[in-house]
């Protein structure tokens, strides 16, 4: 699979512009068909309008996938799944949306579509989305008075819990902090990325990109009771995907 998990950054300013670039060009063709999947903001109208004119610029041919309102019918979301060359997932509400994709099967499409080589791609919720698991904000959707991060379970097409925005906060509560406390509760492996920074993934290599020299990401876990943060390498040649879960 090709996957890009972007770990934040606003697209209408630009900065992941050198992030998408390389999405572009993974697609391996002049003008690519990118299918904009805004389900965690609510199929927000606006946010549609910034993606389909940025990535436009960038030479794609968009469309979007609204879910919530009206669904689609399956034959059609099939179709707009089935044709992309490029499938971004917006930010938001991650709880939200996989429950929304698992009842309309756009889970299932999605893996077949990794498998027959679109690479996917997005930022925050649409980075979490492929991994097992992610840290998330979405409870602050809900009651943004009261909440913490959860655990949402995600597609799986990675292994490892990833947090997205690890530098930054939400409503004030701060991500390393909390994810890192996280994995100290229940264990496994951690992936977390900075804002302004991403992972690509290509088949079984990875690497680190980044927008800013301060960007990075970072595996963390528990070993012997104590949480290890190591920063991955920002390279240019693709690593082997085994030295990506070495601790």
């Amino acid at each position: 699979m090709k996957i890009v998990a972007i770990g934040g950054g606003l697209i209408r300013k630009g900065q992941t512009l050198g992030i998408d670039r390389e999405i572009v060009r993974l697609a391996a063709k002049k003008n690519p068909k990118l299918l904009f999947i805004p389900t965690a903001s609510y199929d927000h109208q606006g946010y549609w309008q910034i993606a389909q004119k940025y990535f436009g610029s960038l030479k794609c041919q968009t469309d979007v996938l609204f879910l919530l309102k009206k669904p689609p019918k399956l034959q059609e979301i099939k179709q707009k799944i089935g044709s992309a060359d490029i499938i971004y997932v917006g930010g938001g509400n991650t709880l939200k949306m996989m429950r929304l994709w698992r009842r309309l099967g756009v889970d299932k499409l999605l893996k077949a579509a990794g498998k027959r080589g679109t690479v996917l791609c997005g930022l925050s919720a649409g980075s979490i989305c492929w991994y097992e698991d992610g840290h998330s904000d979405s409870m602050s959707f809900y009651n943004p008075k009261k909440w913490d991060y959860i655990l949402v379970k995600g597609l799986g097409f990675l292994k490892g819990t990833h947090c997205p925005h690890y530098d930054g906060a939400t409503l004030g509560i701060p991500r390393r902090k909390k994810f890192q406390q996280m994995i100290k509760k229940v264990g496994g492996f951690g992936i977390a990325i900075e804002n302004g920074a991403a992972i690509e993934y290509v088949g079984e290599k990875f690497r680190v990109l980044a927008t800013k020299k301060s960007a990075g990401a970072y595996k963390i876990f528990k070993q012997r009771g104590k949480i290890i943060e190591l920063p991955l390498p920002k390279t240019k040649e693709f690593l082997p995907l085994s030295k990506l879960y070495e601790r």
